[in-house]
C-alpha cells in the first residue's frame, strides 16, 4: 500500500499578548473608518497590521504553520477589530472559519491545504468564498449555481458572475461556488467549491458595492471569463442536495463570529453615546445630562442588552449551546445590537444623525448584521419546529 508523505511545517507563529495588542489595534482602526465609510475604499493598512501582529492565521492548524486558536480567542480579537472597523473585522471571519474548518472539509487535498495556508502565515493572503450571484441570491436559501465550470484536457474553464464578494480586491485565493458542466448521461452536474486564485487571468472585478453599511468591504462583483484552474482545484463537487463539506461545528463558529462584529459596533455606539451625555451640558441645565435619571435609566437599559449579549456570546463560544441554538444566538445579539443603536439615535436627536458623529456610521453598519446567513425568518421557524416537535409525544398522549 502506498503512502502519502504529508510535510508538517514548522510553527511560525506564536500568540501575542492579545490584551496589550488588541486596544491599540482598535484604537487605530477606529481612527481610520470613518474615512473608509466615506470613500468606500478599503483599509489594506489594517491588515498590514494584523498580519504583523501575527493575527491573520489565528485559526489555521498548528500543524500548517498557524495558531490553532479556539473560538473563544477568535471572538476576542474580531470583537476587539470590529469596535474599531467592523468591515475589516467581516473579512477577518471569512478567513477565520475558512481556516477553522480546513481540516473537517471534504475535498482538500494536503499540497492545496499547505499552499492556501502558508500564504497567509507568510505573505497575510486573505482567503474567502464566493457564492451569491445575481439571479440565485444566497444559495442558503436553495438552487443550483449559475457559474458554470467545464472540463477541458487542460483544468477547468470557470464562468459566471458572483455578487456581495466581501473582500474582492484584497484576497488571494477564491472558492468559487459551481456547477460542472456534466450531462444527464453522465450522472449531472456536481455542485461545490473551485479554489481559484484571485489574479488568474479571466477575472474581472466590477467595483460595484455601494452599500448603506460595511462600506469598506469590498463586496464587489467578481465576473470570471474562462478562467482556467488546474484538475485538482476542484474541491470534491457532489452531486446537488448532497450535505455540506464541512463539519456542524463550522456553524456555531459562523454564529458567535458574525454576530460579534454586529455587538462590537453597538458597544462602540454605546461609548459615545456615554461620553456624549457627560460632555453635553445644556444651558438651562448647568449640568452634564448624565445627572440626569430619564439618561441615566436609558444607559442602564442598554448596558443591560450588552450584558445579554456578552453571555450569549461567551455562552456559544464556550460550547454550551447546541448547534440548532447557535442560530438563535446570531439572531438575538444581533436584534439586541441593534436596538442599542436605535436608543442611542432616540437619545441624542440631530448630533445622532449628523456624519461629523459617528453614532449614524454605527447605525448603518449595524443594520447589516440581518443580513448574514442564518436569517431571522430561519432562525425562528427552525425553532418553531423543534419546539412543537418537542411537544408531540404529550400532545397525543394527552389527546387519548
Amino acid at each position: 500500500m502506498s503512502t502519502i508523505a504529508v510535510r508538517r511545517l514548522e510553527p511560525s507563529l506564536r500568540l501575542p499578548d492579545l490584551d496589550a495588542v488588541l486596544p491599540g489595534l482598535t484604537e487605530a482602526f477606529a481612527a481610520t473608518a470613518g474615512r473608509h465609510d466615506r470613500e468606500a475604499s478599503f483599509p489594506f493598512a489594517n491588515f498590514r497590521a494584523l498580519h504583523e501582529a501575527g493575527l491573520l492565521a489565528l485559526t489555521a492548524p498548528a500543524r500548517l504553520g498557524g495558531l490553532e486558536s479556539d473560538l473563544p480567542t477568535a471572538l476576542k480579537v474580531v470583537s476587539a477589530v470590529a469596535r474599531g472597523e467592523p468591515a475589516t473585522a467581516l473579512v477577518l471571519v471569512m478567513q477565520y472559519l475558512f481556516h477553522a474548518s480546513v481540516e473537517g472539509r471534504s475535498g482538500w487535498p494536503e499540497h492545496l491545504k499547505q499552499k492556501v495556508i502558508g500564504d497567509a502565515v507568510e505573505n497575510g493572503a486573505l482567503i474567502n468564498a464566493l457564492r451569491v450571484e445575481p439571479d440565485l441570491g444566497t444559495p442558503a436559501r436553495g438552487g443550483l449555481p449559475a457559474t458554470i465550470a467545464r472540463r477541458t484536457p487542460e483544468g477547468w474553464r470557470i464562468s459566471g458572475r458572483k455578487i456581495y464578494s466581501t473582500g474582492s480586491t484584497a484576497l488571494t485565493w477564491f472558492v468559487v461556488w459551481a456547477r460542472s458542466d456534466d450531462e444527464p448521461a453522465q450522472g449531472g452536474p456536481l455542485v461545490g467549491g473551485w479554489l481559484v486564485r484571485a489574479d488568474s487571468p479571466g477575472v474581472v472585478i466590477e467595483e460595484t458595492w455601494d452599500h448603506l453599511g460595511l462600506r469598506a468591504s469590498a463586496s464587489h462583483d467578481v465576473i470570471f471569463e474562462d478562467v482556467l484552474v488546474p484538475l485538482d482545484h476542484a474541491l470534491d463537487p457532489q452531486p446537488p442536495g448532497a450535505p455540506p463539506p464541512y463539519s456542524p461545528v463550522f456553524g456555531t463558529w459562523s454564529a458567535v463570529l458574525t454576530a460579534a462584529i454586529y455587538d462590537s459596533v453597538a458597544r462602540a455606539a454605546r461609548d459615545w453615546l456615554a461620553d456624549f451625555l457627560i460632555s453635553r451640558k445644556p444651558a438651562n441645565l448647568g449640568a452634564s445630562l448624565s445627572t440626569l435619571p430619564r439618561f441615566q435609566e436609558a444607559l442602564g437599559e442598554i448596558d443591560a442588552l450588552l450584558f445579554s449579549n456578552r453571555v450569549l456570546l461567551d455562552s456559544a463560544a464556550r460550547g454550551d449551546t447546541t448547534a440548532s441554538e447557535s442560530g438563535l444566538v446570531k439572531h438575538l445579539v444581533t436584534e439586541n445590537a441593534i436596538t442599542v443603536v436605535e436608543k442611542a439615535l432616540k437619545l441624542t436627536g440631530n448630533p445622532g444623525l449628523t456624519r461629523n458623529n459617528p453614532l449614524e456610521r454605527h447605525h448603518r453598519d449595524v443594520l447589516c448584521g440581518r443580513v448574514h446567513t442564518p436569517q431571522a425568518d430561519v432562525v425562528l421557524t427552525g425553532a418553531g419546529k423543534l419546539a412543537f416537535a418537542s411537544r408531540e409525544p404529550i400532545g397525543r398522549e394527552s389527546a387519548q
